[in-house]
């Protein structure tokens, strides 16, 4: 596993924007496809981008597709989600997560993922 941690949340107002970032441990980074996920309250985590090792494959949930954009540094061992257009629905407790890939892809599935940070609070509201 790899360790990680969230950082970038806070508090904006709809249509605002936020940049969540996520610090990995080690170079062993390279070889994880990252995902970012969410959870609200009192519903089940979702899974909202994730991105291959390479950092040539990117899936989106229909929900933030054109508003969100994930990228990673392979060289800082840091990968982020930049949020824009923020809605209240975006609301919620993020985390980054990471699964050691070799096929080079990126799967939104939440039990692939091995090494989760701890979250990072997002509040959208007026």
């Amino acid at each position: 596993q790899v360790e990680l941690q969230e950082s970038g949340g806070g508090l904006a107002l709809p249509g605002g924007s936020l940049r969540l970032t996520c610090q990995g441990s080690s170079p062993i980074f390279d070889y994880h496809a990252l995902g970012w996920f969410r959870q609200a309250p009192g519903k089940e985590i979702e899974a909202v981008s994730c991105i291959s090792k390479g950092g040539g494959m990117t899936e989106y949930v229909d929900s933030v597709k054109g508003r969100f954009t994930i990228t990673r540094d392979n060289t800082k061992n840091v990968f982020s989600l930049q949020m824009s257009s923020l809605k209240p629905e975006d609301t919620a407790t993020y985390f980054c997560a990471a699964y050691y890939n070799l096929e080079g892809n990126c799967v939104m599935t939440p039990a692939r993922f091995t090494s989760w940070g701890r979250g990072t609070q997002v509040t959208v509201s007026s």
